[in-house]
């Protein structure tokens, strides 16, 4: 399929062949007849985009300061290759289409193949196939207009603003920028019987405003504004001011101060900065300020907008779905009318156009809207996306990857050796953009969203997996069964059953004639520094404390969720199970963990015992309750009447008959570059696993028994 795309790294927009996505759970599958551009929100994308790299870091001063923390924390390669990621990416552009159901998910009952919806959201974006979740999805009439019905995310962004302003029949409301957002705010707003009151810098606006949805439309700089507004509210002032203008200057939010009536309402919409002055309006008035979330009510949510976990009408009348469906409704009924916004009508191929004419400003605009050719054969049934002139080749190592979004592309694809004996065959990720972003990025042969041009490709041979951790389990035993040798990403599985499951899986596939390997991401224990002190101790017994400052994650984040990222004990400390059975050479016998009670039930500030086969002992401090001022990660290692410490795998210290030896790297090395060349070469070479699978079984085992033991508050017991 066709989709709109631009890359931040030049601001350079084209219309790609992408992989239609799947259909995903939760989710329908909508052929778009028309999408909308929102002028203001993706006319400063573009600019921004097309700016110089400099002027790139002065729009976006937190990511900067994320680049200067990776570069410190991990060294300068990382940071770089996390800046390029972003910026030769393939970004997907747009929010808002209308369009026909052309395939369900599973779970979805109350869509149907044929019925045409209006889609909100990232995902409904300028493409002629989009994947929507449920919540952001609503079903229009049969003889809907689709052509108005593509302002849904508009519609719903002004009609919260409007929501919030809370205003009653008769009262008078002020909108500040009559842009896009404006003029649909004050439609809203004179359909519920309000008075309206419109003003914008740019006199055509506000001409236009004057025709089709104000009362009273008054240019900003117009002399006395502020008394012809007072006058027209018989000196009381407006009862609420809705700000839907984007702006660097404090003039909106002031201005709405000066012309809101005693105790009245500001709702900010648009992106305006709110240090507005206290005096002598905001305080002496008493004025409420208030900010509006986009859609409304779930958004951000990724239960309500990921899983389609609604809120009860009785406690939440309005969420951003029901938004959705009101300004649908009034659009229907005719009780507003946004035809007049649509100025520009562009086919998706010629659709760079259209933003060569925002930011040129080479003519008037308002509405601007995509539209799709309908009458094209499109299939979703095979989504693989292959270059014309590619050939699919057979190598020693043919590699498919399932999932390559960040980590993957720092730590495991740059990673792979570039060799005659090693092809990159093909990927699949969770969009469309993304799958060719790395397709283009690093070579694959193609790209697609079907798992099954990657699991039954017979060229393929290897697998990486680095998806969400919900699907490592089934990809690892679908990649197994398929004769595949397979690298996935911690962990290996959420659950025991997939866990035994891929055991019996792995035994049954292991013989001489097809010794097919199996590998999960435990990075440390390839790390130089943790290979330096296995050479010095050598196995145990020994004491062992690892300590990681592993620093707060939300609770709302997908990490946390122990359906999809199984919680910080099955996700993360994993890895440093793993390193404490590499380090003393044995397996664990016994696990016991205790939780900081303050931690919010999330896990994730815990002291973990663990005792070994050969007497060793280990201790895991795991502390997200630091300040991440202090390094992430401290090991040491007490044997044979010698110490080791390992600081953050950068530096290391032996303490040996009254000496010391130091190791300094010049930047952190976790291990990651190492793991993938030798799992490659344990390939080619055909040599056994680098980690013997009963050591990744137990450490996955040892993770499900600490979730055990703080439940129970008991030590358990392992074999």
């Amino acid at each position: 399929m066709l989709q709109l795309t631009q890359k931040l790294k030049d601001g350079k927009i084209q219309v790609l062949e992408v992989p239609a996505p799947s259909i995903a759970k939760g989710c329908v599958l909508v052929r778009n007849h028309y999408s909308l551009i929102s002028a203001g929100t993706e006319g400063s994308t573009v600019k921004t985009a097309r700016s110089s790299y400099l002027a790139k870091a002065k729009e976006r001063p937190q990511q900067v300061k994320q680049v200067i923390d990776v570069a410190m924390s991990q060294g300068v390669e990382q940071a770089y290759r996390a800046v390029m990621k972003k910026l030769d990416a393939h970004s997907p552009m747009g929010y808002s289409s209308v369009g026909e159901v052309v395939a369900v998910g599973m779970g979805v009952t109350e869509f149907s193949i044929g019925d045409l919806v209006a889609c909100g959201g990232l995902t409904a974006c300028h493409a002629e196939i989009v994947s929507v979740p449920v919540n952001l999805c609503v079903t229009l009439h049969a003889d809907a207009d689709l052509r108005q019905a593509a302002y849904n995310t508009l519609g719903a962004i002004a009609l919260q603003g409007v929501r919030q302003a809370d205003l009653r029949l008769e009262e008078t409301c002020a909108v500040i920028g009559l842009g896009l957002l404006g003029q649909i705010t004050a439609l809203l707003l004179k359909s519920s019987g309000v008075r309206v009151v419109g003003t914008d810098i740019d006199q055509a606006m506000v001409d236009i405003a004057k025709d089709h949805c104000a009362d009273l439309a008054i240019t900003r700089h117009s002399a006395g504004i502020e008394n012809k507004i007072m006058e027209y509210t018989g000196g009381i002032g407006c009862d609420a001011v809705i700000i839907t203008a984007a702006a660097n200057s404090l003039d909106p939010i002031n201005f709405a101060g000066s012309i809101a009536r005693k105790k009245g309402t500001v709702v900010v919409v648009g992106a305006v900065p709110t240090g507005f002055d206290r005096e002598p309006h905001f305080y002496r008035k008493e004025l409420q300020v208030k900010m509006s979330c986009s859609y409304g009510p779930g958004r951000y949510d990724p239960l309500y907008e990921e899983k389609g976990i609604d809120y009860p009408a009785a406690y939440v009348r309005w969420t951003e779905k029901r938004n959705m469906q009101a300004f649908q409704e009034l659009i229907h009924s005719r009780k507003m009318d946004v035809s007049y916004l649509t100025t520009h009508t562009f086919k998706l191929a010629e659709a760079r156009s259209a933003y060569d004419m925002l930011l040129a400003k080479s003519e008037p605009y308002i509405g601007i809207l995509i539209e799709y050719d309908t009458e094209k054969k499109l299939t979703i049934d095979s989504p693989r996306s292959v270059p014309l002139d590619a050939k699919l080749r057979k190598s020693p190592v043919s590699v498919g990857f399932i999932g390559a979004g960040s980590y993957a592309q720092s730590n495991l694809l740059p990673n792979i050796p570039r060799s005659k004996e090693i092809n990159l065959v093909g990927v699949m990720t969770a969009t469309g953009t993304s799958s060719r972003s790395v397709s283009d990025r690093y070579g694959f042969d193609f790209c697609t969203a079907n798992e099954k041009d990657i699991l039954e490709s017979p060229v393929i041979n290897t697998i990486f997996i680095a998806t969400r951790h919900d699907s490592h389990g089934d990809y690892v035993l679908k990649a197994l069964n398929m004769g595949k040798h397979v690298f996935v990403e911690k962990p290996l599985c959420l659950s025991r059953t997939d866990l035994d499951n891929i055991k019996t899986v792995y035994e049954s596939s292991r013989h001489e004639e097809n010794p097919i390997g199996l590998m999960v991401g435990y990075n440390r224990r390839f790390s130089p520094l943790a290979k330096r002190v296995k050479e010095e101790f050598g196995d145990g017994p020994m004491a062992m404390t690892y300590r990681i400052n592993s620093g707060s994650i939300p609770a709302d984040s997908w990490i946390q969720d122990m359906e999809i990222g199984g919680g910080r004990v099955i996700g993360e400390i994993c890895h440093f199970v793993d390193f404490l059975t590499f380090l003393n050479g044995s397996l664990p016998i016994s696990v016991y963990a205790d939780v900081m009670a303050a931690s919010n039930k999330l896990n994730d500030t815990l002291v973990i015992s663990l005792k070994f086969q050969n007497g060793s002992i280990g201790s895991i401090s795991y502390l997200a309750n630091g300040d991440k001022g202090l390094a992430k990660e401290r090991i040491e290692i007490f044997a044979h009447g010698c110490t080791a410490v390992i600081d953050d795998f950068k530096n290391m210290v032996i303490y040996a008959g009254g000496r010391k030896k130091e190791k300094h790297l010049l930047s952190q090395d976790k291990g990651q570059k190492s793991e993938v060349g030798l799992f490659i070469e344990a390939i080619v070479e055909g040599k056994p696993p680098l980690i013997p699978f009963k050591e990744m079984y137990s450490t996955s085992l040892v993770t499900f028994e600490i979730l055990e033991s703080i439940r129970n508050n008991q030590v358990r017991l392992l074999q």
